[in-house]
């Protein structure tokens, strides 16, 4: 098992395929003329199912292949084959632009679940966020999903002055639609403007919410990010993934491998172990693997505190959101 020095086990790595994307939104990709990863300094997609093999090994139990946008590798279904033949619950975070036309092959491949990011119902707004007219591709890979069985969530940044007053519009949608909403305090990340000024916080959402809508808390399950909640009377339900003002990072199992092949501990993490090359030349990743898992941080990479005006956003050490993964 991959355990740290606080006794947390991680059996959940995220894969991020690529740091490529069909959308470019500010608060994850810095800038509209973005230099890529050169296709060479990639996991390749037999590189992608062997390291990916050995965290199974290791004791990883789910698997969310992630970019960028992990849609835009012409190999994704071929990786996506070959990671469903494994012992492991596999998911998947995308934009949703691409889905519809695989939509088949995620079914085959197992998974029963994933998540789509949308900031907005708004066709315009989406527009000014994504700097791309793209939005009913994703609300038509968002019902196609549905009518395959497999349940989506909702990734929703919220971002003062751009999408906080939609809030109350997407918990209606839960009225009638069985999908999970999950709005997210926005996160600094390198070249992505952020400020505290910005952050809407899971105090003021939720009270947003209730001027319209009464709420019933569910259960928090273990290692979840997300704090859930449902309006009597809705088919769906929705949450609030609150990084930045109540971190959940006490019993925190993920665990992130970059496009380039660098393991990060944390999202926030200021170091990263470069298992490709080690693994390229032949030797044995899991020593690697451990030692990065023991050097993890208890909260936040070490980096900040959920005290918003303590956060010297200049003094981050962080790679840009795309180059993590999502």
């Amino acid at each position: 098992m991959l355990v740290d020095q606080f006794n947390r086990v991680h059996d959940y790595l995220r894969i991020s395929l690529t740091d490529r994307c069909d959308l470019r939104c500010f608060y994850c990709m810095p800038e509209e003329h973005y230099s890529f990863t050169p296709s060479p300094q990639l996991m390749q997609a037999e590189e992608v199912a062997a390291l990916a093999k050995i965290f199974v090994l290791e004791g990883v139990r789910k698997i969310r292949l992630t970019g960028g946008e992990p849609l835009v590798r012409k190999d994704f279904t071929s990786i996506l084959e070959s990671l469903g033949r494994l012992d492991v619950q596999l998911t998947l975070t995308t934009n949703g632009t691409r889905l519809g036309a695989i939509a088949e092959q995620v079914r085959s491949a197992g998974i029963r679940s994933l998540n789509i990011s949308l900031d907005t119902l708004d066709r315009n707004r989406f527009q000014v966020i994504t700097r791309r007219d793209l939005h009913t591709q994703v609300m038509e890979s968002i019902d196609r999903m549905l009518e395959l069985g497999i349940g989506v969530k909702v990734n929703v940044v919220v971002m003062r002055g751009i999408n906080e007053q939609e809030v109350v519009d997407f918990i209606r949608w839960t009225k009638d639609t069985p999908i999970h909403v999950r709005f997210i305090e926005f996160m600094p990340f390198d070249g992505n403007r952020w400020n505290q000024e910005k952050v809407v916080s899971l105090k003021e959402i939720l009270a947003r919410a209730r001027e319209e809508f009464d709420l019933v808390p569910l259960e928090r399950e273990k290692h979840e990010t997300a704090k859930k909640f449902i309006v009597p009377g809705h088919q769906g339900t929705f949450a609030v993934i609150s990084t930045m003002t109540a971190p959940f990072c006490g019993d925190c199992n993920r665990i992130r491998l970059t496009a380039d092949g660098k393991l990060k501990n944390c999202l926030f993490s200021t170091t990263e172990t470069d298992l490709l090359t080690a693994f390229r030349q032949g030797l044995d990743i899991r020593p690697l693997i451990y030692e990065n898992i023991r050097a993890k941080k208890a909260a936040l990479g070490g980096q900040f505190t959920a005290d918003l005006d303590r956060v010297e956003v200049e003094q981050l050490e962080n790679r840009s959101m795309i180059r993590i993964g999502g």
